[in-house]
Order: C-alpha cells, then structure tokens, then sequence
C-alpha cells in the first residue's frame, strides 16, 4: 500500500468550482485522532491514493458535529436543516492534494442516508443521535450520542472558552485542514469532492470522556480502539462550508 509522510503542510484550498451541491455550517467539531495499522485502512482506500501519515503513520479520526443551515442545491429542506454528524475518517493523498476518506458516516435522518449512499456510493448510515453544546463558566462544553443495536454510545469533551489558530505546522493544522474527500463509486472509480471553507480556530480540550462501542458502530476490527487512548484531540470552532462533487 503507497503512503506518504504528511508532515509537510499546506494551507486549506479554496479553488473555485462548479455549483456547489451542499452548503451549510459545520460547527464545534470534535476530533479524537488514532495512530492505526495501514492494513487496517486498506479495504478503505479509494483507487489511486495513497495514505497520508502523520509522524510515520497513519491516522484515523472520530469526528463529531453539527450540520447547521443545511441547503442542498441551495434548497433549504424543512425538517433536514440542522442534525448531528458522527464520521470515523483517515487521511490521503492524490499528488499534491490532501484530502480524507470515510470508514462510516452517521446521521439521524434515514434520507439523508440514503440519498448519500445512491447517489454517490458515501458510506453513511443512519443511527439515532443527538448533540448538545453548554457554556459553562468552566468552559465550552460538547456532548454527541449515537444508539446502534441497542446500545448508546457518547463522546464528551470539556474545552476553553476562547479560541486560537493553530500554525500551519501543527499537529492541530494536519487534521482539520482539508480541502478535498475522496470516496470509490459503484463501478470502483475514484470521486472527488472539494471542500471549501476558511481555516479553522480550535479551542484547547480540556478533558475528554469517550465511552464509545466500536465494535457495533464500525466493526470488530476496530475493538482495540476502546482500550487507546487518542493521541490528541481538537474542538474546531468550524465556519460555513461549501461542497462540489467531481468526477476523477
């Protein structure tokens, strides 16, 4: 499996392109980040890419937010407007561009689910969730649940109240910043997303509390992550977001 040393840093891209198909915010964005085995990402890889490492490895992250203002073809849908995410993504590259890939995608609404998955062959599911954002004087405070074959899982972080922009050579910088996804169409051809959006503000976490069913959410390969512990994890302030399919 080719892999390259992701280390170097660029800037997020914001290249013009066609209409997008989805708008919408992307907000309080947790990141919990794994160290893994690259055969473990392997029956992952969309066609042609190459895996991203970070300090010699590759990476997988828990991401979980909120989609807010959501327009698809800029139409505001009632009733799928504002809703919960919770992906589990690593990191790749095709040339120059660096980009991420998705393990599994979840969402609260069955048609968002469906509609991701016809149309573009995205791995997405649909799982009961919910999400809370507190301000407490202590700090920001972003809770996520996901309930998969009966279980509840929940992802808890505790973070300050202000935030920074990490330098573009940080380890902060390397997982929140991309600008393109990547995924493998019905027929195995690669498809392209750009994503566009300014580079993110993070706030420092604090604390966090996973208590987190891997095995049910993503599979038993992936039940070794229950007893690690993540090598870092970011809160994203998040900002406005544009998405464009590509083919190739």
């Amino acid at each position: 499996m080719a892999v390259f040393d992701g280390r170097e840093q660029m800037s997020t891209e914001l290249t013009q392109s066609s209409r997008p198909f989805l708008t919408a915010r992307w907000q309080h964005l947790i990141l919990a980040n794994y160290a893994v085995e690259p055969s473990l990402l392997a029956p992952y890889l969309p066609p042609g890419l190459e895996l991203d490492l970070f300090d010699g490895a590759p990476h997988v992250s828990l991401v979980a937010f909120d989609f807010l203002d959501t327009r698809v073809l800029g139409i505001p849908w009632p009733g799928y407007r504002h809703f919960p995410e919770i992906n589990l993504r690593f990191y790749v590259r095709q040339g120059d561009r660096r980009g991420v890939a998705f393990v599994r995608e979840y969402v609260p609404k069955r048609a968002i689910a469906w509609i991701a998955r016809w149309l573009y062959n995205e791995p997405y599911c649909y799982a009961p969730m919910r999400s809370r954002v507190t301000e407490q004087a202590e700090g920001l405070q972003v809770e996520h649940w996901l309930r998969r074959e009966g279980k509840e899982s929940r992802v808890r972080v505790l973070a300050d109240p202000a935030s920074h922009t990490p330098p573009e050579d940080s380890e902060a910088h390397f997982f929140k910043e991309h600008s393109w996804g990547y995924g493998t169409s019905r027929r195995g051809a690669l498809v392209t997303y750009e994503v566009a959006h300014p580079v993110w503000a993070t706030h420092e976490v604090r604390d966090l509390q996973m208590d987190w069913d891997w095995v049910s959410i993503y599979g038993p390969q992936w039940a070794h992550l229950a007893d690690q512990t993540p090598r870092s994890v970011y809160l994203a302030l998040g900002s406005e977001i544009s998405v464009s399919p590509k083919q190739g």
